[in-house]
């Protein structure tokens, strides 16, 4: 069942997928509290004809689901090509920073392990939404083939279409707008996910992974360098 606060701007939708009926039912009454719709699901398959009836604006996942675990249906979700723009937030009670790195690897914007406070998810979830929605600036950038159109958020690869998240797209076009200068992970994380931001410095290192790997296919990974112990640069050198 859809659910939303009447009296409030509706904030966005979000699919809450937690197999716990009780944490189910407190998210859901905070998402309400703050002008959020929400849909629930207790598994993936409850969630499938979900998202096939209308995209969400997030997705809050429960780790441990029955079935397919929600690490695997990350991957599912960012492989396809209908679903690769959604948020994904992770919730779980691992807290290792294995698991944490693992969690994002897979495809999740932001982590929160549990028990969590329901004004750090608040948070978590603006910030999120926030970054994912901001429009990127500036015309079409290009160098070497490698070619990022800020309008309709395509990168071209020597004329090929490349699938890339959101997150990787801002990352991307923030480092071939500003070539050659090396930036720490403090300051990707200002520039690329903003300012007062619930995110951990290790988060940049996975998704600078990621980009590498869909650059790959390409040749452009080398672009992407690593400035041992100072952070990364985008250069053609």
């Amino acid at each position: 069942m859809l659910h939303a606060e009447v009296e409030n701007a509706v904030k966005g939708k979000i699919l809450i997928i937690e197999d716990e009926a009780a944490i189910r039912e407190m998210l859901g009454y905070t998402l309400m509290k703050e002008g959020f719709e929400f849909e629930e699901a207790a598994d993936v398959e409850e969630a499938r004809p979900l998202i096939a009836k209308g995209k969400p604006d997030l997705i809050l996942l429960d780790w441990m689901l029955p079935g397919m675990n929600g690490v695997d249906y990350a991957r599912r979700v960012r492989n396809d090509p209908e679903t690769r723009d959604i948020p994904i937030i992770m919730l779980t009670a691992r807290g290792e920073e294995s698991d944490k790195i693992r969690g994002l690897d897979t495809g999740a914007d932001d982590y929160v392990t549990k028990p969590f406070s329901t004004k750090e998810l608040l948070a978590r979830i603006r910030a999120v939404m926030r970054r994912t929605s901001q429009e990127v600036v500036d015309g079409v950038v290009a160098v070497e083939g490698l070619a990022l159109d800020p309008e309709t958020f395509r990168v071209t690869a020597n004329g090929r279409n490349v699938e890339i998240s959101p997150t990787e797209f801002r990352l991307l076009h923030f480092f071939i707008s500003h070539p050659e200068r090396v930036y720490s992970r403090a300051q990707l994380l200002d520039q690329v996910w903003g300012q007062n931001v619930y995110v951990e410095e290790r988060t940049v290192d996975v998704h600078i992974r990621r980009l590498r790997k869909t650059l790959a296919p390409f040749g452009f990974e080398r672009f992407i360098q690593t400035v041992r112990s100072v952070g990364y640069r985008f250069s053609t050198q």
